[in-house]
């Protein structure tokens, strides 16, 4: 199935100060998630950026933190954001039902997430190339197991191309940039 602009939410998991330093490809992970919100205000799809226990892990980094509302950050401690109410609210209240998924760590956070989005009804998307985790294995097991589960697995540029759906519009020209 194509990922559709009308019909998506990006969300962003856990980029956070201090946890995305332990990450194997933290700055890929950053740079893809950077791209994909960039893509994501060109374009009206809504972001929502989570946070697991910013009191101890620090806020979401620098990097992305100013490429999104205030209100669009969330604070949680439950792994997946389907398990917190209010993301979840939250979620609902976009009226999207195509979920683009980012962020860390792939094995907890991230795949709980999606596969509770894909338990209530969501289809969700993760971006293998904007996910990370400690050690390239658990990544490499997650999306194993998020494929198996019907979780589909997607790259930034399949993401953003599809939300695009053409060439030649104004939107192409800013966003193709970003991608070179």
């Amino acid at each position: 199935m194509l990922i559709e602009r009308e019909r998506s939410c990006l969300l962003v998991v856990d980029v956070q100060e201090r946890l995305a330093p332990a990450m194997s490809d933290a700055v890929t992970v950053i740079r893809q998630a950077g791209l994909l919100m960039q893509a994501a205000a060109r374009l009206g799809v809504p972001v929502l950026v989570s946070e697991q226990y910013p009191q101890g892990l620090g806020h979401t980094v620098p990097e992305l933190r100013g490429q999104a509302p205030e209100s669009a950050f969330f604070s949680k401690i439950s792994f997946s954001c389907t398990a917190d109410p209010v993301l979840g609210e939250r979620i609902g209240k976009t009226g999207r039902d195509q979920i683009v998924i980012c962020g860390i760590e792939a094995h907890v956070c991230v795949l709980q997430s999606a596969l509770g989005l894909q338990q209530q009804n969501y289809e969700s998307f993760v971006v293998a190339d904007a996910v990370s985790s400690r050690a390239p294995a658990s990544r490499d097991i997650a999306l194993q197991r998020l494929g198996a589960n019907g979780v589909e697995l997607v790259t930034t540029e399949m993401v953003v191309f599809e939300w695009l759906g053409k060439a030649g519009t104004p939107e192409f020209k800013d966003l193709s940039r970003l991608i070179k």
